[in-house]
């Protein structure tokens, strides 16, 4: 069911006031929250895991690669690599070759 759906229903339940459509409506309010509740604990996650990545690459000397800021943080190598290339690009260099590395931006 697509969320505009859910949130029509939503509204028109709200419009009636017996206990039967409530119950429907407490279901369906719980159910387009669901998302968010999971989006905020990853937002979360992430801006957690920024400032572990971002400690670790203002103590390097030289660029380091995913896996060795994995090995440095006990952070997964895969969330790091995703949190470098598509949220945390303001505050780093990528440079790319057969292993990126990554530097923190001056």
């Amino acid at each position: 069911m697509k969320k505009a759906t859910i949130q029509s229903l939503v509204s028109y339940l709200t419009e009636k006031n017996d206990d039967y459509m409530m119950d429907i409506l407490a279901e369906l309010e719980t159910e387009l929250n669901k998302g968010q509740v999971k989006a905020d604990a990853t937002r979360k996650e992430y801006s957690e895991m920024r400032e572990k990545v971002l400690e670790v690459l203002r103590s390097a000397t030289m660029p380091v690669t995913a896996q060795e800021l994995a090995d440095e943080t006990g952070l997964s190598k895969g969330k790091i690599v995703y949190g470098l290339s598509h949220l945390w690009m303001d505050d780093i260099v990528k440079t790319e070759g057969k292993v990126n590395t990554y530097a923190i931006r001056a």
